[in-house]
């Protein structure tokens, strides 16, 4: 029994373990909507600002395209634009170049949700084979994310979006709702522990005399004279390009690095209409009544005037 009990410990402890490694990390380059979703319950801060932001510093353009308005119980499709040089290669984790990676969150009215397949018709189906989009949380259906995935085949990515129906949800009515979007492009600038990535620009620690620069296969170390005469060692992760040598004076917080970052992070917002099709039915009935009066008011002035030019010739 007491054997039993030690391995169920030493497997929970391992779990523990491996979870706080694939999830915290800093070695991990690729997790980001995984980080927002671990460390917050509403991605939309009380600002307005999507949390994605204290981590990617960089600002970018974000687009939206959205219909403006959409009948209940419907299925409609919506696309988020993330654009960026596709020449351009981000630093990666292990310090090598390589290609940037998108995510993308949306956030959509309560009762609004990411779509059934049984309800994709076949095009929408292609449009999303091989992008995997997921709720934000199981109590947030209505908040979507996706991502990474690889940017050079996914500068836009399709939502498909099912339309609430107010007759079977009293939560949901006919009026005008706000969507907010957010997507990122690249890799962040600082991971949730706080921890800066090494896709930063590095700056001096201190003013002085570079004494040294000595590369080795993980790091590059700096070691700088200040003028009180003590050693101070700097680590600058591999990968960087330097912008100093040595023997250079320098002064505290001056670059030691070009800017790494390619990408960066970008919000937008817009509005749609959950529009009550006995509306639309009232507004086409209104107009075409309005139709139909004016021309029998034109009929009847044409009659009323051969009238008059008939009793003149009399």
């Amino acid at each position: 029994m007491i054997q039993k009990l030690k391995l169920k410990t030493s497997f929970f402890h391992f779990l523990t373990f491996f979870s706080f490694l694939f999830f915290f990390s800093p070695s991990k380059s690729f997790g980001f909507p995984i980080y927002a979703q671990q460390a917050y319950e509403n991605p939309r801060e009380a600002n307005g600002r999507l949390v994605c932001a204290n981590c990617h510093l960089a600002q970018k353009p974000t687009e939206f395209e959205a219909p403006t308005s959409v009948l209940p119980d419907t299925v409609f499709e919506t696309v988020v634009k993330i654009p960026y040089d596709l020449s351009k290669k981000q630093i990666l984790g292990t310090g090598e170049k390589g290609g940037l990676n998108v995510g993308a969150l949306v956030i959509l009215p309560e009762g609004f949700q990411l779509a059934p397949k049984t309800r994709l018709d076949k095009e929408l189906v292609a449009k999303t084979k091989g992008v995997y989009i997921s709720p934000y949380s199981k109590t947030k259906e209505n908040i979507l994310v996706v991502g990474p995935v690889n940017g050079e085949k996914n500068q836009e990515i399709i939502f498909p979006i099912l339309a609430p129906d107010p007759e079977k949800n009293s939560n949901v009515y006919y009026i005008k709702y706000p969507i907010y979007v957010g997507a990122n492009r690249g890799r962040g600038q600082i991971y949730p522990s706080g921890e800066k990535t090494n896709n930063n620009l590095f700056t001096a620690i201190t003013s002085g005399k570079i004494q040294e620069i000595q590369t080795n296969l993980k790091d590059i170390q700096i070691t700088i004279l200040s003028a009180s005469g003590e050693l101070k060692t700097q680590i600058i992760p591999k990968g960087l390009d330097l912008v100093v040598k040595e023997n250079q004076i320098i002064q505290q917080d001056s670059p030691l690095t070009t800017n790494p970052n390619v990408g960066g992070f970008g919000q937008t917002e817009t509005e749609i209409v959950l529009q009550n099709p006995g509306r639309i039915y009232a507004y086409i009935l209104f107009c075409f009544s309005i139709i139909l009066s004016q021309s029998a008011l034109v009929f009847k002035k044409k009659q009323f005037e051969k009238v008059q030019a008939a009793e003149l010739d009399f």
